[in-house]
């Protein structure tokens, strides 16, 4: 294929083995569709960080949903926890936050070994609002599955969250089991999590989760001195590690950081999407399966937002973040789900034709994170803007 000018096509520098398809999905843009790295640097441009060694990643501004670089974005790869995403995207919305659910033993059931858990008990009771701070602060396998009991089971919930995945045009995901546990034949992309992390940012319960840094979480029941029984609680620290910082690795949190999730398993190694804004600028960043190492994903995410930070203003865009169908749809009664095939076009051109056919269709760009709050992230406060364009 014809080099489009002016974009590099790096040399892949992830792990060799395995390698990824010489092919895959054009969603968003046919540059998007090859393998390699994908920037088209103007003048005045930083170079992309070196050393990446995620053997896909994607930064892309949340707002335009203009990819300023990827690598290997369409590469099917298991997504461990960031699969959570797709869970919130599906679930969230149904579930009032101040419902209550008693749990019983078969909530519980089918949950992989080693899971992530916040430590939910059979027998007690929990808000929907305790189970969402247990999916986002501790990656609690067994928070979802007892929100998926709620939602109908988790058979119903993963053929949602299939559903959900096509509507967003996320076509490089395989739904298995609702709380991204390895298992075989559940796969994502680093495009498909970074358009999970775009919707469910859309929704304010969602951010205010996902941007949580420690929160009080429900425990058993308790007598006191007087024999009343009270329940008792304790602390919950979100594992994200660019949201909370890790003192002892010695890694701070990012400034300006806000969410979004992060996951680690056997087979998908860490995995993270973030979205962080400075100087009126919002990002979002994906990395999947760092070379090695627990904090190496965060750093090479942070570097990569970093350098999108730097570049802004001075890239060509290689791609773009397509806008779910039901939204064209809603936006022009003419407008077809096929009608998104401009996201999928041959060449840069085809990007843009898709982000101008997103605007003027009605444009569902409008990621609107918390309207005016400050959020204290690591001793540094930052505002957040709910201030997006909404849909037309």
């Amino acid at each position: 294929m014809a080099a489009a000018p002016g974009v590099s096509y790096a040399k892949d520098k992830a792990s060799p083995t395995p390698t990824p398809p010489a092919a895959m999905s054009t969603v968003g843009g046919a540059l998007l569709g090859s393998s390699g790295t994908k920037v088209s640097l103007q003048a005045g441009a930083p170079a992309l960080p070196k050393k990446i060694t995620s053997r896909s990643w994607i930064v892309a501004d949340a707002e335009s949903g203009e990819v300023l670089a990827a690598n290997n974005a369409h590469w099917k790869q298991p997504p461990a926890s960031t699969l959570k995403m797709l869970f919130a995207d599906t679930v969230l919305p149904k579930l009032s936050r101040t419902e209550t659910h008693k749990v019983v033993p078969s909530d519980l059931n089918g949950m992989g070994e080693g899971s992530s858990l916040v430590g939910i008990k059979e027998n007690l009771t929990y808000t929907v609002h305790d189970l969402w701070l247990g999916v986002f602060l501790r990656s609690g396998n067994d928070a979802v599955h007892v929100l998926s009991a709620m939602n109908g089971g988790v058979d119903k919930t993963v053929v949602e969250m299939q559903a959900r995945a096509q509507d967003l045009q996320a076509d490089d995901t395989h739904v298995v089991s609702p709380d991204g546990y390895d298992m075989p034949g559940q796969v994502s992309s680093a495009y498909d999590l970074t358009l999970f992390a775009r919707a469910g940012l859309q929704n304010a319960d969602f951010r205010e989760y996902c941007s949580t840094v420690s929160a009080k979480f429900p425990g058993d029941y308790k007598k006191t001195k007087a024999g009343k029984k009270v329940r008792d609680t304790f602390a919950i620290q979100n594992t994200d590690r660019l949201l909370s910082g890790d003192v002892n690795s010695g890694l701070s949190a990012y400034q300006g950081l806000a969410g979004v999730k992060n996951g680690y398993t056997s087979n998908a190694g860490n995995t993270f999407t973030g979205v962080a804004q400075r100087g009126g600028r919002t990002l979002l960043v994906t990395v999947m399966h760092p070379a090695a190492g627990g904090d190496l994903g965060y750093k090479e995410a942070a570097s990569l937002l970093d350098w999108g930070f730097a570049a802004s203003g001075k890239v060509t865009p290689v791609g773009t973040l397509v806008p779910p169908k039901s939204a064209l749809a809603s936006a022009s009664p003419n407008a077809s789900a096929s009608g998104t095939g401009t996201a999928h076009g041959g060449s840069p051109a085809g990007a843009s034709a898709a982000s101008a056919s997103s605007s003027a269709g009605g444009a569902w760009t409008a990621l609107g994170i918390a309207g005016g709050s400050v959020v204290v992230v690591g001793g540094v406060a930052f505002l957040v803007r709910r201030r997006w364009p909404l849909p037309k």
